[in-house]
């Protein structure tokens, strides 16, 4: 059964003590059962005191980071690409710490728009590098996950074929896919046939809206997304994700472009997304049920 998250930035963009601890309430009061965590500074955070209220209320926990300009481990720049290590690493001690199993988002390369054409050298020494990364990774009890983005985020991984290669390439059997309904809806063909196709590496799944709003007011066919994770018995966690100018995180909502105020009840939001998503993943169940059953005269 999957667990169904949310991402933090739903209740708060802050690392306060006092509006952590309100995130995880909230996030047990609208039902969820793990919560996502972005750009969460240690120094900031005392981590052992939040790792045991996660535990308490029952909560599990990943974490989803973007790579910045200078932690590009693409890059041909070795400090560049070093600085990307170091920050993978300190993500996946955090992530352990906490008391998570997965490190989710863009971190095969910079998160953001680019202006030219990725290189195959690009390419390789990104597989090189988080195929090292991945060890480090697996001996802390933890996976890498690789979100499929969109053209205008990343220009290194923008379909779920395009991640299985990567993956194939790296030669790590510690690197999955994180997959995500907003930028599939922009990059895939057919969102369905894109999850089947890369069923037996799908680590992670973002649930948004196209326009990062209340599930079911864009243009998005979850009935299609659900339907494809129930036929491949999909069974990990699960998240939404929805941004909304009224909640700013200046590093994540310049790179995303959240410019418009979709929502301002978050709790309301949360809830609702929680009933869509059950509902989602319960009528996919039943369908399949109908359609394999023999009923005879």
């Amino acid at each position: 059964m999957s667990r169904i998250g949310i991402h933090s930035f739903v209740w708060s963009a802050s690392s306060a003590q006092g509006d952590l601890e309100r995130t995880l309430a909230n996030t047990r009061e609208a039902g969820f059962e793990l919560i996502e965590f972005s750009y969460l500074d240690p120094a900031n955070v005392d981590i052992d005191g939040l790792a045991k209220r996660i535990a308490d209320l029952g909560l599990g926990v990943a974490i989803s980071i973007g790579l910045p300009a200078d932690g590009d481990i693409s890059s041909d720049d070795k400090t560049i690409a070093a600085h990307g290590v170091e920050i993978l690493k300190h993500t996946i001690a955090l992530t352990r710490d906490l008391g998570g199993q997965k490190v989710a988002g863009i971190l095969s390369t910079s998160h953001g728009l680019q202006s030219e054409a990725p290189t195959r050298d690009q390419w390789d020494r990104s597989a090189g590098t988080l195929a090292e990364v991945a060890e480090t990774a697996k001996s802390a009890g933890v996976t890498l996950n690789l979100e499929i983005v969109n053209r205008f985020e990343s220009n290194l991984l923008n379909t779920a074929a395009q991640g299985m290669a990567f993956i194939a390439d790296s030669g790590s059997d510690n690197i999955f896919l994180h997959l995500d309904s907003f930028h599939m809806n922009i990059e895939e063909a057919d969102v369905g046939l894109a999850i089947r196709n890369a069923a037996r590496k799908i680590g992670y799944v973002h649930i948004g809206e196209s326009n990062r709003g209340f599930l079911g007011t864009g243009n998005i066919d979850f009935a299609a997304i659900f339907d494809a994770l129930t036929a491949i018995g999909y069974s990990d966690d699960l998240s939404f994700e929805s941004f909304s100018s009224e909640i700013v995180d200046e590093n994540l909502s310049r790179k995303t472009a959240i410019w418009r105020n979709l929502w301002t009840d978050n709790m309301e939001l949360a809830k609702h997304a929680r009933r869509f998503i059950a509902l989602g993943l319960e009528t996919a169940r039943r369908k399949a049920e109908l359609v394999s059953a023999t009923h005879r005269p």
